[in-house]
């Protein structure tokens, strides 16, 4: 009997375990991860995060999505191989975001938005059209946006339940060439330093 009651209590603790690392939802506190990485199953595969939730590395070829634009266009990843491309993930809800976004502006859209060897996109999480532009409108940026209905290309990139304000620098072949997260001015710095080398 008592071992019976042990193993239940055993498996409660684990599924509350679980449930406590299962990742957040927007409005709820920041959780940081205390170990080097997190493995997920998802779809009968093994994920293996890092501490800040990517699930992809420097080094690896981008995944590819195709992502509506807040004009109507339709772009995929894989139609800007050989240009050095961008991706910004990012909600108008995140205030972080917000307070990165007119860097990216001035630091790095401004200065190559005529380089026909650059792309960038912000990636807005799970938000509709119409609060999509009012967040361009409020942050003053004129880089494309485009939707992610149910954060499915920020689920290729990361575990869907972490938390936004990213950046993916791929290069013309199509690799990861650097992975940033949250706004960390001399992360900002080197994202900026890079991008500017991969352009010359």
């Amino acid at each position: 009997m008592k071992m019976k009651i042990m193993n239940v209590c055993s498996m409660a603790l684990l599924a509350i375990g679980m449930w406590a690392c299962s990742g957040q939802k927007k409005g709820t506190a920041n959780v940081e991860v205390a170990t080097d990485s997190v493995e997920v199953a998802t779809d009968a595969k093994s994920v293996q995060a890092d501490s800040t939730g990517y699930i992809v590395r420097v080094g690896e070829m981008a995944p590819d999505f195709t992502i509506t634009l807040t004009d109507g266009k339709q772009v995929s990843l894989s139609s800007l191989r050989g240009k050095v491309v961008m991706l910004q993930f990012t909600a108008s809800w995140c205030g972080v975001c917000r307070k990165e976004m007119p860097f990216i502006e001035k630091d790095i859209w401004l200065k190559h938005k005529n380089n026909a060897d650059f792309a960038l996109i912000g990636i807005d999480r799970d938000e509709p059209l119409d609060k999509v532009l009012a967040f361009a409108k409020s942050t003053g940026v004129t880089y494309p946006l485009g939707l992610d209905p149910g954060a499915d290309i920020f689920a290729k990139y990361a575990l869907r339940e972490s938390g936004i304000t990213r950046n993916v620098l791929i290069d013309k072949e199509g690799k990861i060439v650097k992975l940033t997260r949250l706004y960390n001015e001399e992360e900002f710095a080197s994202l900026v330093q890079a991008i500017n080398e991969m352009l010359k």
